[in-house]
């Protein structure tokens, strides 16, 4: 049985700024350097000992597409980080936008020092205090201590909609029973035989099937991402579900972070046994986070949805646009959900050459918050959308969108509804945002 407790006490206020940010993913990331660069002051917090969030410090071992096969969606800041990380040799030829995650953290570092973004990690969002439909300061956790910091405008780069869902505004989480999609500790493997596994053209997923009959996996989930390479015999792992794992629960976490090391086990025997070049594999390191796919999705004044994706939407408020196919894994391990996946995932809900969605300004948003923007996988939308919009290239364009935003609400003396729409697609397409609607 637990006990309440009352805890007050006096905190410093240790930062004044204009724009906060929450949160040093790929979106918050982007949203601090577009803001910085709109000539405002920055602060961002991280939680952990480093930026870029699922790409560096949970080991997701690559990008999906930044373009749809004829456009470049992720421009600007994104195209920025793409460009830095190739010219640094943080991605591998032949291999797409696999991820050498040590280089990321660099380009990530840099990008927001030069941007002149003050940021800190391992600073932990723990409360907001807000005064009727404003934020005033947000508390953070550190070595330090406590403090907080007040700003005029807030950015929800969390992943989770932490803030905003500490601040009041309303949320949806999981589908209409309340599943989530489960996540996935990544992993990095030394020695593997790139060129012996692909001569081999090897059918993993049924080699798959043939494990399970031989009882290698003590669940069998018929979902398997796979391994790509991230370095001359290096493979970056999207191997193995967490299921039932809720990213806004720490006991939940904890959970899955112990299971998904447990699990890596069986998919080691796996790999060395039924899939050629991978006989020498190794274990180097696992995630320091979780793989996480989703958790809150924040209410905004519009929900992005289905319809829209089907009808390749346009808005006349449109800040982006974006192509992933919905991506919405199983929630559970059974045949039956896999084959729905398999259904949506590859043939139902996937766009052609030159498709794409448009992603309108008011899905960043929140309802009953005036200077506070979501962005990243938690921004308004079905459950459909947050299953293609929640990748890094996506987080690239609604995260620049909200830090000009933001500068342009301060300079107009707005809340963040009465920013200008056709000065803010103005401002985005300056920064090299794809946006042919505006």
């Amino acid at each position: 049985m637990s006990l309440d407790i009352t805890l007050k006490r006096s905190i410093p206020v240790r930062y004044d700024v204009d724009v906060l940010v929450v949160g040093g993913g790929p979106a918050g990331s982007a949203a601090a350097v577009a803001a910085a660069r709109q000539g405002r002051s920055v602060y961002l917090a991280e939680g952990h000992t480093c930026l870029g969030g699922m790409g560096t410090a949970a080991m997701v071992p690559l990008f999906m597409m930044f373009s749809d096969g004829v456009n470049f969606l992720a421009d600007g800041i994104g195209r920025e980080i793409l460009d830095k990380l190739r010219a640094a040799g943080g991605t591998v030829p032949r291999e797409g936008h696999g991820i050498r995650a040590e280089i990321l953290k660099r380009v990530y570092d840099d990008l927001l020092r030069d941007a002149g973004v003050n940021f800190t990690f391992q600073t932990n969002l723990i409360d907001v205090q807000r005064d009727g439909d404003r934020v005033t300061h947000a508390v953070f956790a550190a070595k330090s201590g406590l403090f907080a910091v007040r700003a005029k405008f807030f950015i929800d780069g969390t992943g989770d909609g932490d803030l905003c869902a500490w601040a009041g505004a309303p949320f949806e989480k999981g589908d209409a029973e309340g599943n989530l999609m489960p996540g996935t500790l990544c992993s990095i493997w030394a020695n593997v035989d790139w060129d012996a596994f692909r001569q081999s053209k090897t059918n993993v997923h049924e080699r798959l099937l043939d494990a399970f009959r031989d009882g290698v996996f003590s669940v069998q989930d018929r979902h398997l991402p796979g391994m790509w390479p991230v370095g001359p015999n290096l493979a970056g792992g999207n191997i193995g579900h967490t299921f039932g794992v809720d990213g806004t629960d720490e006991r939940s976490v904890s959970k899955a972070l112990v299971d998904g090391r447990r699990m890596l086990l069986e998919y080691e025997r796996f790999y060395k046994q039924y899939i050629p070049g991978y006989a020498n594999m190794d274990l180097v390191a696992t995630g320091s986070l979780l793989g996480l796919r989703e958790t809150r999705r924040i209410t905004g004044d519009y929900e992005l949805n289905l319809a829209d994706f089907k009808a390749r939407a346009a808005f006349p408020d449109e800040i982006g646009r974006y192509c992933y196919p919905v991506d919405i894994h199983a929630s559970k391990p059974d045949p039956v959900a896999y084959a729905k996946f398999e259904q949506e995932f590859l043939r139902d809900y996937r766009y052609g050459k030159g498709e794409s969605y448009g992603i309108p300004y008011r899905t960043l948003t929140p309802k009953g918050l005036a200077n506070v923007l979501v962005t990243g996988r938690c921004i308004s939308c079905d459950r459909y959308i947050q299953g293609s919009v929640r990748v890094m290239p996506g987080c690239y364009i609604t995260g620049q969108a909200a830090g000009v935003a933001a500068a342009l609400a301060l300079e107009r003396g707005a809340d963040t509804r009465g920013v200008a729409i056709p000065e803010l697609q103005a401002r985005l397409k300056k920064l090299g945002a794809f946006l042919p609607n505006a």
